[in-house]
């Protein structure tokens, strides 16, 4: 949520920054604004899209040679312009930022002491006046930066630039991403690397702490001792083509039918060398040795994509598992213990959440971590010992599709590896799961030729204001994944619960205006879901039913039903992730919602 851009160059930066927060628009805002140096400076701010501000910078002639971009997701303080970014102290001094100041009420007070005027609800705010004042205590403004982030508490990546130093970009990052982009005689900085890849490829992370000056020909970091430091010049993989629609009416629909693509991407390595420790670092088979539970700490999506790998690595590898949500472990008295393996989970490898739960089971003395992400060098693959990249690519929209079914095919790699490592791997088994995870993207193509039968579905779903999903056994955390989906992008109230537990409580929601979609495959527990479905039409709802073609379901008078292709075995809940994706999706569209832009919702939570 919230992007920053910003650039240092010999022309005109203005349309580097509309287009880096064209490209950040996927994260999540409401408000968008830049800020330029030409004679002082000279700044654009709009509520709404960043086509509206780019608009207001157009009828102003706006241009220079450096300046930042930003766009805003609300958070102290409402949606107005006054509360856009960038942020001005006394005319000198412009801000951008990322995250949330949690000692800003205490800095406020204390500037206002000072003399500074607050002209916006932010925190953001208390940031440029702190900077303001230690430039014109030092006359330097890489050491105010540096003097002002040691005063802040909570998380933030900033951007500055000052009238009175017109030749740099100061940035700084704790909790929240930044990196910087190396041109020839130009260099940016950017929340995310997708903001600069139309200019260069080379990009610095930084690190927590770290607070650097970005000029022209040079850039200069010190991390949060003071030193200076040198960091690696990653050469970045994501392609321009990867953000970009192609014949697609919107990134959801794109990323839902490159499941295919990015599931052959992941499952690469497995198929050519088979479940080896290697797959996840270099010094994964000791790591893995001696393990004796896991903990998976996740949040959102990537939460349910751990719950389904619960029911893989105890019935594969026969060690207990433990899946918690990020943001309640670490403000939870929990018991260490330093043979189990903590597993974090995320799309962007910046969630806060998980990368904060992260840091505090290392805290208490876990040192044997796996990070399961889509994100090459992002923070939480920096911060585990262990990494098994998904090869999803770039995914855009907030609603996240290929990025979860790539972390099931991790997790199943996971469970198998484990199991081999720990002597429980028949080499039938092994052979069997290979054939599986061969056969898993025409299968996933399978599900997704369900498109049309699914989309009548939605005409059915669209009036409705209330949907619950059942599910059972490894099917059920796919049951949540179906009603976070329909609910994040259509705004119809869903909840899911494990078929058995109708019974008890939730059966007293069903009339025949609340649609039940079942995820009956045809598995061990296929006739019990049949007799929660009976349940439901004794009480007159209507069944919407996902079923394999071999399960042998019957339409009939409020009982629909679509066949996915046969039943998929171990990998069957990755198949049964394409039609409630699908579902979600095109009721979004009949509902006319923004699909890839949901409400209130940012792709990438870098606050808590």
């Amino acid at each position: 949520m919230c992007g920053i851009v910003g650039a240092i160059a010999k022309r005109d930066v203005v349309p580097v920054l509309v287009e880096g927060l064209l490209r950040l628009e996927y994260r999540g805002y409401d408000s968008a604004g830049i800020a330029v140096l030409n004679g002082g400076i000279r700044r654009v701010r709009s509520v709404g899209r960043v086509s509206e501000m780019q608009s207001r910078a157009n009828a102003e002639q706006l241009h220079g040679f450096i300046g930042i971009g930003h766009t805003r997701w609300a958070t102290h303080g409402g949606v107005t312009e006054s509360n856009a970014h960038p942020h001005v102290s006394r005319d000198e001094i412009a801000v951008a930022h990322n995250g949330i100041i949690e000692n800003h009420e205490a800095q406020r007070l204390r500037l206002q002491k000072l003399g500074y005027e607050f002209v916006s609800q932010t925190d953001t705010e208390v940031i440029a006046h702190l900077i303001h004042y230690h430039f014109s205590r030092t006359g330097e403004l890489f050491s105010a930066a540096q003097l002002a982030v040691r005063e802040l508490v909570g998380a933030y990546a900033i951007s500055v630039v000052s009238v009175k130093d017109p030749e740099a970009v100061i940035c700084a990052r704790m909790g929240c991403p930044l990196l910087i982009g190396l041109g020839q005689g130009e260099n940016f900085v950017a929340s995310d690397v997708s903001a600069v890849l139309s200019a260069t490829r080379r990009v610095i992370y930084l690190e927590d702490g770290d607070v650097a000056e970005v000029r022209r020909e040079r850039v200069s970091i010190v991390n949060r001792d003071g030193k200076h430091v040198q960091r690696k010049v990653h050469e970045s993989d994501v392609s321009l083509e990867s953000m970009e629609l192609g014949p697609y009416n919107h990134f959801m629909q794109k990323e839902i039918h490159e499941q295919p693509r990015a599931l052959t991407d992941t499952i690469e390595g497995v198929i050519t060398g088979g479940f080896a420790a290697e797959l996840f670092g270099e010094r994964a088979a000791a790591t893995f040795r001696g393990v004796d539970a896991i903990l998976i700490l996740a949040a959102g999506t990537s939460y349910y994509a751990g719950l389904t790998a619960k029911y893989w690595i105890e019935s594969i590898a026969g060690i207990p598992v433990g899946v918690e949500i990020a943001s309640e472990y670490r403000y939870r008295e929990s018991v260490a213990n330093p043979r189990q393996l903590v597993i974090t989970i995320s799309q962007s490898g910046e969630t806060l959440d998980t990368l904060e739960a992260l840091k505090h089971a290392q805290s208490l003395g876990h040192d044997r971590t796996l990070a399961i992400c889509n994100v090459r060098e992002s923070a939480i693959p920096r911060a585990s010992r262990l990494v098994f990249h998904t090869r999803a690519g770039a995914e855009i929209g907030v609603a996240s599709t290929k990025a979860f079914t790539t972390q099931l095919v991790a997790l199943f790699t996971f469970a198998v590896t484990l199991a081999k490592q720990r002597g429980l791997l028949a080499a039938g088994r092994e052979a069997e799961f290979l054939e599986s995870l061969r056969h898993l993207p025409g299968s996933v193509q399978h599900a997704l030729n369900l498109e049309p039968q699914i989309l009548e579905w939605a005409k059915a779903f669209a009036p409705k204001q209330h949907a619950l999903f059942l599910g059972r056994g490894i099917h059920y955390p796919i049951a949540l994944e179906g009603a976070l989906k329909l609910k994040e992008i259509s705004y119809i109230h869903a909840e899911a619960y494990p078929a058995g537990e109708l019974k008890h409580g939730p059966l007293a929601l069903v009339d025949r205006d609340m649609p039940v979609v079942v995820i009956a495959p045809n598995d061990a527990l296929l006739e019990k879901v049949k007799s929660n479905m009976q349940e439901v039409r004794a009480r007159g709802g209507e069944l919407f039913v996902f079923a394999d073609l071999d399960s042998h379901f019957e339409e009939s008078a409020g009982v629909h039903v679509i066949r996915t292709p046969r039943h998929a075995g171990i990998l069957s809940p990755i198949v049964h992730a394409i039609p409630v994706q699908l579902l979600a999706y095109h009721t979004a569209l009949k509902r006319g919602t923004d699909v890839d832009k949901p409400r209130n919702l940012a792709k990438s939570v870098t606050v808590e």
